[in-house]
């Protein structure tokens, strides 16, 4: 079992105890025991739910992988940018027999996407992906450039594993909800159309939204699906910063601010700086063969058992 899970049940055991110094308050106690009973089916749960372990490198699992794509430096290029690498992890998806279910997108154009949010599904998916979260740049002539010069733009891409409600406990009290028109402005429970949502919670600030289905019902559990994922993560990085982590030194740790490839498109090159590798064939990766990318990287990691 993995550190975060551990502690999870850490923290359940230290509210058991604490309800247990109740047991001896005639007021309290049947409020206690209730308490404690609750608690304890909490921990059985989490011992018993797939993936309280880490995902080991090369193992035949199958893990959803929620995959977040956002536009950053260099507005409408990033923007395509953004559609490009999209594009790029589908057809990755359809060659390895993936499922490819969008549950949000904001563009920013014709083509260009702001913000996207995936849900991959399929055989060693996260096995696979767990290295794409960094800064992407794209180095290139923008069509609308009529000098002829190089614009570099880029993108970020985070990989989440997808987590259960069983695995991550969320209290009500800190999770704002909130609807709006699909496609339009946000507003506090609008009209009976506003099936779009956006949650927010409070503790970490993160904000997510929802707004591909016609329920909002189901919008809303699209948006806390995406919305445990992410604090997963959060909680992830925290606890990989306190501690020396190796991965740092060798493909990197994953974190969206990181640069980790560059795409360019004069050169037909991609190079990933984590292991200072480049490849002279950029229109095919594009076109979804990240293979032998994939495959550089979980070798380079592989000899020191790297845990994405």
């Amino acid at each position: 079992m993995n550190d975060y899970y551990k502690n999870q049940i850490e923290n359940i055991n230290h509210q058991i105890t604490e309800a247990e110094k109740l047991l001896a308050d005639p007021s309290m106690k049947q409020l206690a025991k209730e308490e404690i009973n609750q608690l304890r089916k909490q921990i059985s749960e989490l011992e018993k739910t797939p993936g309280t372990r880490n995902p080991e490198p090369g193992t035949n699992h199958t893990v959803s992988v929620i995959l977040e794509i956002r536009s950053a430096a260099g507005g409408d290029e990033a923007g395509l940018f953004a559609a490009e690498l999209l594009r790029m992890y589908q057809k990755f998806a359809d060659i390895n027999n993936w499922s490819f279910e969008e549950l949000d997108r904001t563009e920013g154009g014709l083509g260009n996407i702001k913000t996207v949010v995936v849900k991959i599904k399929g055989k060693n998916a996260f096995d696979k992906l767990r290295f794409e979260s960094g800064v992407h740049r794209v180095q290139r002539v923008p069509k609308t450039e009529s000098s002829g010069r190089i614009h570099t733009s880029t993108a970020t891409v985070a990989i989440l594993p997808e987590i259960p409600p069983t695995q991550i406990s969320l209290n009500p009290s800190d999770i704002t909800f909130e609807s709006f028109r699909s496609g339009g402005h946000g507003g506090q429970n609008v009209n009976k159309v506003s099936t779009a949502v956006r949650i927010k919670h409070i503790p970490t600030g993160v904000v997510v939204k929802s707004q591909t289905e016609r329920s909002q019902a189901q919008n809303r559990e699209i948006a806390m699906e995406i919305l445990r994922s992410k604090i997963y993560q959060l909680e992830e990085e925290q606890r990989q910063s306190t501690i020396h982590d190796e991965r740092s030194t060798q493909v990197g740790a994953g974190d969206r601010s990181e640069k980790i490839r560059t795409y360019n498109f004069p050169q037909s090159r991609l190079t990933d700086h984590r292991i200072n590798k480049s490849w002279h064939d950029l229109e095919n990766i594009l076109e979804g063969n990240l293979d032998k990318v994939i495959k550089a990287l979980n070798d380079f990691a592989s000899p020191t058992n790297i845990a994405a």
